[in-house]
């Protein structure tokens, strides 16, 4: 028998369909991605279940690869894994699944022990209604190999100010990103961003400003600038959350058991 006065923290790497989620986080009157996690987890094992995620997300945003931790007592995780998850995404809607639980050390942490993430944001020049959940449509011409530079020049920025949502609560704007690149595939374009740490709203602010470079509305060395103003009037407009996915969130080794 488990012993119920052990406690055990698990991660758990999941996938969720953003669009009609008002972001990660738990909040008064609005359904969350963190809110109805904790109600599926509740009901299954008949006790309170509090989560933790990776970050927050904007509402719109997708998830292909999200992981969150929880405090799980031995004494109510009675079934073993693939049956745990298949009641659990039983419960889920449809639009969100589980794909695994693993056991972490006990300080381990889904948002302050992560040590980089990676989004992609989608975009394709033709109009299409069955992925428009996922793709912002942008028919106008872009010169890519201009954006690619911007995306250079975006590597070398330390403090994200101007690409963050006015208002934000975060301690500090200070990014590190190894990442920035646009590749194309037919009338697909999809950029790549990696960072040990993202602001709310960076990478749609990040996109809309490097569309400006692709317009030549601005040049890419004009992205420094921007960044040095540190006002987010000076960078280009937020982008559909639509076309942005959290493709990638990852750990040292280490903390999982």
């Amino acid at each position: 028998m488990n012993d119920p006065s052990v406690i055990q923290r698990y991660f758990f790497r999941l996938s969720f369909k953003g669009t009609r989620y008002h972001g990660w986080q738990s909040q008064p009157n609005a359904i969350s991605v963190q809110g109805t996690l904790e109600k599926a987890f509740t009901t299954l094992l008949r006790t309170s279940i509090k989560i933790t995620g990776a970050g927050r997300t904007d509402a719109g945003v997708h998830a292909r690869n999200y992981v969150a931790h929880a405090d799980i007592p031995e004494s109510v995780l009675e079934l073993p894994g693939q049956a745990f998850l298949y009641h659990l995404n039983a419960i889920l809607p449809e639009d969100i699944v589980v794909h695994d639980l693993l056991k972490v050390v006990p300080d381990a942490h889904a948002r302050f022990s992560a040590v980089s993430r990676t989004y992609r944001y989608y975009l394709s020049r033709q109009k299409d209604p069955f992925l428009r959940d996922f793709i912002c449509f942008y028919p106008f011409p872009l010169d890519i190999h201009a954006m690619n530079s911007a995306g250079s020049m975006i590597c070398s920025i330390q403090d994200f100010t101007s690409f963050a949502k006015v208002g934000s609560d975060a301690r500090t704007s200070i990014c590190r990103v190894s990442c920035a690149e646009w590749n194309e595939d037919g009338d697909l374009l999809v950029f790549t961003m990696k960072a040990d740490r993202f602001l709310r709203n960076m990478v749609r602010s990040v996109v809309g400003t490097m569309l400006d470079v692709g317009r030549g509305k601005i040049q890419p060395a004009d992205i420094i600038a921007i960044s040095q103003l540190q006002n987010r009037g000076e960078a280009g407009d937020s982008v559909p959350a639509a076309g942005l996915t959290l493709e990638e969130v990852a750990y040292p080794p280490e903390i999982f058991l």
